[in-house]
């Protein structure tokens, strides 16, 4: 069964999910994050197979959240390296983190947590705030076009 393209919808969640919207790109960002490089290291830690693999890697390269370069220890390998946009996807990995930390359950004796790597402390959860500092909830945030908003020259969003 073929996928509809989002590429072109107007909500951004909807773009997105046409770039990074299946369970293996995530992961291999993922462990991109975690300094892996190497196509092998891809594989074994995500038990995936290499045509898949393949795939998924050359879409996130097309996509700008990869790229390739020659292998830091000058052998013949390439090296799947994160670009700015990919390292961007950190804060959409904590969230999903987080909301399965609370609502999916893991196997016993396997739970995990994201800490802070120098004082081993949690993570604080992630927060939606409006611009002037508020705490937001769900029912309290809306899309709107940009061109709609009311100041939407000192705006950034896309």
């Amino acid at each position: 069964m073929r996928r509809k393209s989002l590429s072109g919808a107007a909500c951004p969640i909807a773009r997105t999910l046409d770039v990074i919207g299946d369970w293996w790109s995530l992961l291999i960002v993922r462990d991109a994050l975690r300094g892996m490089r190497r196509f092998s290291e891809f594989e074994k830690s995500l038990g995936v197979s290499k045509n898949i693999l393949t795939r998924r890697l050359h879409a996130l390269v097309r996509q700008g959240i990869l790229e390739t370069a020659p292998a830091a220890d000058g052998s013949a390998y390439r090296e799947y390296r994160l670009t700015a946009k990919g390292r961007s996807l950190f804060q959409v990995l904590v969230a999903l983190g987080q909301w399965g930390h609370e609502n999916a359950a893991a196997p016993a004796g396997s739970r995990m947590i994201m800490v802070d790597r120098e004082h081993r402390r949690p993570v604080r959860k992630l927060e939606v705030r409006a611009s002037d500092g508020r705490l937001l909830g769900p029912g309290e945030t809306m899309m709107v076009r940009i061109g709609e908003l009311a100041g939407a020259s000192n705006t950034n969003q896309g």
